[in-house]
């Protein structure tokens, strides 16, 4: 391990191959806009900045969904948050493989997120100094 919990980093960093390590995040929360593809879209924004935050490429994503039982969430709701997600990841070149959804009282939406780095290039928030 290159990075774990104990610095508070925006995600794991795992050393393998020769100067390749392997960044994995994860990041879901509860609805910060009224527009389902709008929170889609930043979810997934999010996520995948957290790689873009260690000085890595984010490679694949797995969604994360919580969505109360219907009729208390439409289900054109939650196609507008994962369209919204979806549309995010294409245009950062991040595959979707898969996800998982669970019901759950309050919605809920974000990926789990795993990219690589070129150690050289490892940025962490514990090895920031003055100016960077």
């Amino acid at each position: 391990m290159l990075v774990d919990q104990s610095t508070l980093d925006d995600a794991g960093v795992f050393a393998f191959g020769r100067g390749t390590a392997l960044v994995q995040t994860v990041d879901f929360f509860p609805p910060v806009v009224d527009d389902p593809y709008d929170f889609g879209r930043i979810a997934a924004a999010n996520a995948v900045s957290d790689v873009y935050a260690m000085g890595g490429r984010p490679l694949t994503a797995l969604a994360l969904l919580c969505v109360p039982a219907p009729p208390v969430t439409d289900p054109a709701v939650v196609r507008e948050i994962l369209r919204g997600g979806q549309d995010t990841m294409r245009e950062a070149g991040v595959s979707i493989v898969g996800g998982h959804s669970v019901t759950d009282p309050e919605l809920k939406f974000g990926y789990s997120v795993t990219g690589v780095v070129e150690r050289r290039h490892l940025l962490t928030n514990a090895g920031a100094r003055p100016g960077d």
